[in-house]
């Protein structure tokens, strides 16, 4: 089955990230937890981790795009 994964709320009063690195590539597997990509507040840097475990199959930000919470950020295929 596959899920679109999207943006969690990154800190109590951030609202907009940018994304700093994709750490999983796409066709890798990833497991519930592990990190799927790195993304910028004004003041940290935070990991994104992966809601299910599966295969990563699309990304759907960019290094450098600033995302809002609630945007999709990714497709995983799960068994």
């Amino acid at each position: 089955m596959r899920m679109t994964v999207k943006m969690p709320r990154a800190a109590d009063t951030v609202d907009e990230v940018m994304v700093s690195e994709w750490v999983v590539a796409v066709g890798a597997d990833v497991a519930a937890g592990d990190p799927l990509l790195r993304v910028e507040t004004d003041k940290a840097l935070v990991e994104v981790p992966s809601p299910v475990a599966g295969t990563l199959v699309e990304q759907l930000v960019a290094v450098d795009d600033e995302i809002a919470t609630g945007t999709p950020i990714a497709v995983i295929e799960s068994a």
